[in-house]
């Protein structure tokens, strides 16, 4: 006989769930936002032409670059959506040979914000590239955290 009946240990203790330990797999990240139920979150994005803008550029707060588009979105947004964001607000996006670059800003531990690179699409891709399918959550998005665009 088995250790465990009906969720109790032989101590008569409840048995736990077991949780998974370490980071998310790809599998849990992958889960599906349901849209109709959660709020989402507003993400601002900072759109540059030729580049990224600088760290130095988002380190006072509420002196962030002008070119500023807010969009309301769910970590479950892959980089074709937010391409397609984009496409509608920038005429440079828009261009048939147009390559957008994304990278999160966040300040690290030292208050001092980082431009990290996270993943490349193309203005009119077929949604089969590598980057094209990544989301938020599977590049390590929080909630604050800024996005540049550079529409290359």
């Amino acid at each position: 006989m088995s250790g465990v009946i009906e969720g109790q240990t032989r101590q008569g203790r409840p048995a736990l769930p077991l949780q998974p330990r370490g980071p998310p797999s790809i599998a849990r990240l992958r889960e599906p936002v349901d849209r109709e139920k959660t709020c989402p979150l507003l993400l601002r994005v900072f759109t540059k032409s030729g580049g990224h803008h600088p760290a130095e550029d988002f380190a006072v707060r509420g002196k962030e670059p002008k070119d500023e588009v807010q969009i309301y979105t769910w970590k479950d947004a892959n980089l074709r959506e937010l391409t397609d964001l984009v496409k509608e607000v920038s005429q440079e996006a828009r261009k048939r040979d147009a390559k957008l670059s994304f990278a999160f800003v966040y300040p690290d531990k030292n208050g001092r914000f980082v431009v990290r690179p996270v993943g490349m699409t193309y203005s009119y891709g077929n949604g089969r590239r590598l980057d094209d399918a990544k989301t938020l959550a599977e590049l390590g998005f929080q909630i604050g955290d800024y996005l540049s665009v550079a529409i290359l």
